[in-house]
């Protein structure tokens, strides 16, 4: 088919009239995707005078899924964004009491996307909790598919924990005692290394002047100090032109590394220090939240999950489901509209992003916005539904 999205020699190739998949996404999801699906539409119509257009294709996970196939994540979802490569997705619930632990992370892991990328920057005319919101300007690269969330867990009533508690003593000499739940906390060399050189060839593409390992390693030495240490390793062996450690080298891209615990006081200290970071999974959950918190929640905070080897991108809404506004035109489609935008920019189509960029910036410093957003505004604000904050956005652009 010539309508599919193709990785020809490492470079992506985008047809005029390609086939995305999209997942509707659960409680609020049907509402949000429909403003974000007129926005899209419109802004590439708008770009690019109809000689290009976006076919969609609907695959279902979630409960919607559920409901009509008695599964949560069909194989036929999985193979369509495998074999058209882009892919958009709204909030999914999480099926409770056994089963899938998370669609999402299922989906990152099944698919390989070991980018999790989550640029975070503010939007004139919110009211946040800090003096100077308009400081923050990061990119997170958050590696998707190891650390915690590998699953790889037992219960403490599962019957092979005393197996296990015995062979740590015996061979490790680890005494773990009482009854405890234990889980692997696994950090590879190769996704280290295949993370943190996206970051840097993110950086020099996007004339980014610091990249920060941001990692626990003082404490754990051996996977989260071993991210550090391999992430130099890696971009000054492979960037030695353009990556330096020495602060004093303004010709080059600066690589540094902060503590967590420290990063999380130092972006509300000053936000300005960073540029790109690159940090480990449950890391990279905690940072890209609270730096969306500082410009205004993930409400309007993108993300997208990326395998850059081949091609597989899920672009998605960062946030819940809100069950109790599904349906009431209540919604704010922002997370989902700005992780458009970034597929846009994926696909090379910059100018249908830069016109829903300048739509959603517009119409948020106009104050004219839905409900979340009005919250943290003062002066002249207007609370409008989701689907006309989707036409002032399309007016806007």
């Amino acid at each position: 088919m010539n309508n599919r999205v193709k990785m020809i020699d490492g470079v992506l190739n985008v047809p005029n009239n390609p086939v995305i998949p999209f997942v509707e996404g659960d409680g609020i999801g049907a509402d949000i995707w429909a403003a974000a699906q007129s926005v899209f539409d419109a802004a590439v119509n708008k770009a690019y005078n109809g000689e290009k257009k976006v076919e969609w294709l609907e695959v279902l996970a979630g409960g919607k899924a559920f409901d009509k196939c008695g599964e949560w994540l069909p194989q036929g979802t999985e193979d369509a964004f495998k074999d058209y490569l882009i892919g958009i997705k709204g909030p999914l619930m999480t099926p409770v009491g056994g089963g899938i632990r998370s669609l999402n992370v299922t989906l990152r892991q099944n698919l390989d996307l070991f980018v999790c990328l989550r640029p975070i920057t503010y939007y004139n005319g919110i009211e946040t909790p800090v003096k100077e919101p308009e400081k923050v300007d990061i990119v997170v690269f958050r590696e998707n598919t190891e650390d915690v969330y590998a699953g790889f867990e037992l219960s403490s009533e599962d019957p092979k924990i005393e197996k296990v508690k015995s062979f740590f003593k015996e061979e490790m000499g680890w005494d773990i005692k009482g009854e405890t739940g234990l889980g692997l906390k696994p950090m590879s060399k190769e996704s280290t290394v295949r993370l943190v050189r996206e970051a840097v060839k993110y950086a020099i593409k996007n004339d980014r002047k610091v990249v920060t390992l941001v990692h626990k390693g003082n404490i754990m030495k051996y996977t989260e100090g071993a991210f550090r240490n391999w992430g130099y390793e890696m971009a000054l062996n492979e960037f030695p032109d353009q990556v330096t450690k020495d602060p004093k080298d303004k010709s080059k891209i600066l690589i540094n590394d902060c503590i967590a615990d420290a990063f999380l006081q130092n972006i509300l200290l000053k936000p300005e220090a960073y540029d790109v970071v690159a940090t480990l999974n449950l890391n990279g959950d905690y940072c890209s939240d609270a730096l969306a918190a500082q410009v205004g929640g993930i409400g309007i905070s993108p993300g997208a999950n990326i395998n850059y080897h081949s091609g597989v991108a899920i672009f998605e809404a960062t946030h819940g489901t809100a069950p109790d506004i599904a349906g009431k035109d209540m919604a704010n489609p922002s997370s989902v509209i700005l992780s458009g935008k970034m597929m846009f920019e994926y696909m090379g189509w910059l100018e249908a992003a830069e016109l829903i960029e300048k739509g959603v910036s517009t119409t948020i410093k106009s104050k004219r916005v839905t409900g979340d957003l009005a919250s943290m505004m003062s002066g002249d604000v207007k609370t409008v539904g989701t689907k006309e904050f989707a036409s002032l956005i399309i007016k806007n652009m």
